[in-house]
């Protein structure tokens, strides 16, 4: 499917809903970073760090709704299926890399997930880092360089692997918010794509707050 060179972003999240800004991010990713595609991996329910409300089937569902008029996204469910203890990142980016060979793979994530996995707080955190390459999002409030030069597992393989890239905006809509919205009669219409939206309404999705 991937010819040889390619570069292809990795950009995982619950997607619980997909945000505007996850669109926004991601074609931002693909222009600056000259990403060929990008693949948006909807997260395992199994993690006990991302907290997912909606069932996967709707998850899924919204992503290719939202994704469907750009070529260079594409949805991949890989870790929907996973077992327990094989969704970990380390795991999904080794299944890529294998059975895309001749593609050049990057992990696309935000500062505030460097900082955790500089603390040694992800799975395979070591393994992960020395296998791959990564675009680190800014964040507010977080110093990106000085997290690689406080972090041993961080600094010892800046070797060029971390792409960091500030969006030049720093507008965030967290999925929870939207939630939120939903289940209490607000109105995010305009903060996702429209036709997640109306799947949203017509399936009756996030009634109630869940914390």
């Amino acid at each position: 499917m991937f010819e040889k060179g390619m570069k292809i972003g990795i950009y995982g999240s619950s997607f619980d809903p997909v945000t505007n800004v996850h669109l926004w991010t991601a074609s931002t990713v693909a222009h600056r970073k000259k990403l060929d595609y990008v693949i948006f991996l909807p997260s395992s329910n199994k993690r006990l760090d991302k907290q997912v409300q909606t069932q996967n089937k709707h998850r899924v569902e919204m992503l290719k709704l939202a994704i469907d008029n750009n070529p260079k996204f594409i949805l991949d469910d890989y870790e929907l299926d996973v077992l327990p203890g094989d969704h970990y990142t380390y795991y999904t980016m080794e299944y890529f890399k294998e059975t895309f060979p001749d593609a050049d793979f990057y992990f696309i994530m935000g500062a505030d997930l460097l900082v955790d996995i500089g603390k040694g707080e992800w799975r395979l955190a070591e393994e992960l880092i020395s296998r791959n390459k990564f675009i680190v999002m800014a964040r507010n409030g977080i110093d990106i360089l000085s997290t690689i030069s406080k972090s041993p597992i961080l600094r010892n393989h800046d070797d060029g692997r971390f792409q960091l890239l500030d969006k030049g905006l720093a507008m965030e809509i967290s999925s929870t918010y939207i939630r939120q919205e939903f289940a209490m009669g607000g109105e995010p219409q305009y903060l996702l794509p429209g036709s997640c939206y109306e799947y949203i309404k017509n399936n009756d999705l996030y009634q109630k707050v869940v914390h």
